[in-house]
């Protein structure tokens, strides 16, 4: 079986939902990975995504803010979700594919959405800030969204942080700047390496070379500047690494009439 999987934050999934549409028609991923959908689980609009072939749907959403979805043509065996530094925020599902999707292996999907931390990197002036640490070094030691063993595993997600020098436009400006820090990408390292996850993106593109997710709405002409970030990832399992063949940033999708500030991110890999 070949697999697709797509990670958006899509910054609001009702105002987008004809640009979500429009990708999924294009490339067509067999589950779709939202982040910031901004929908209690009420408003969520399952009908559109139904007749786009999406029958599997695993939500955790609210009324304004954050909000995490996992969309698929394959049925679920499981899903699960959970709240970081005691707050039920909206920003974790998770779901299993096994035997109900012909799966004899299973595969776990974890979709997470990060806090963005405000703007001033100083935890003991920045609540946002100082949630955003916590909520990392919470992924660092929980084991729910680590590798278990030798699982088939998938985390995606906003992660909001550019960990590596060339996940952004300038290292040297974006040093004090936050997604970029060094206490925020030490920690997101930090619970990368614990969980026992691969950058997937990174093994595809290595660096020195500049991968970017992200294009700030404050620049007058986002193309032309191309100060971007890389805060979208996708972590594998070491299981799986080896059956993944591509992955693609949907760069275009940020030039998309009223479009979200994060592109789609998508991995085929086979299973």
């Amino acid at each position: 079986m070949t697999l697709k999987i797509t990670t958006w934050n899509v910054n609001s999934v009702r105002f987008r939902i004809d640009l979500v549409a429009k990708f999924i028609k294009a490339v067509r991923p067999d589950i779709l990975c939202l982040q910031e959908t901004k929908c209690p689980d009420d408003k969520f609009p399952l009908k559109r995504f139904k007749r786009l072939g999406y029958e599997h749907v695993a939500m955790n959403g609210q009324k304004g803010y954050h909000g995490v979805v996992v969309l698929s043509r394959l049925p679920f065996d499981e899903t699960s979700k959970r709240g970081f530094c005691g707050v039920n925020d909206s920003r974790h599902i998770s779901v299993t594919l096994g035997e109900r999707a012909g799966l004899k292996d299973p595969v776990i999907v974890h979709n997470l959405y990060v806090p963005a931390g405000g703007d001033l990197p100083d935890p003991a002036l920045n609540p946002k800030f100082r949630h955003k640490l916590s909520f990392l070094d919470e992924m660092r030691e929980c084991r729910d969204v680590h590798v278990n063993g030798h699982a088939r595993a998938i985390l995606v997600g906003d992660l909001n942080v550019a960990p590596r020098e060339h996940d952004v436009w300038s290292h040297r400006q974006l040093l004090d700047v936050v997604s970029h820090t060094p206490i925020e990408t030490e920690k997101l390292n930090a619970a990368q390496t614990a969980g026992g996850w691969v950058d997937a993106m990174r093994e595809f593109v290595p660096e020195p070379t500049k991968l970017y997710t992200w294009w700030s709405y404050r620049s007058p002409d986002w193309k032309a500047a191309d100060k971007g970030r890389r805060l979208d990832h996708m972590w594998i399992s070491p299981a799986l690494m080896d059956r993944v063949s591509e992955i693609r940033i949907a760069k275009e999708a940020r030039g998309w009439a009223q479009p979200s500030d994060h592109v789609p991110v998508t991995a085929t890999m086979a299973l």
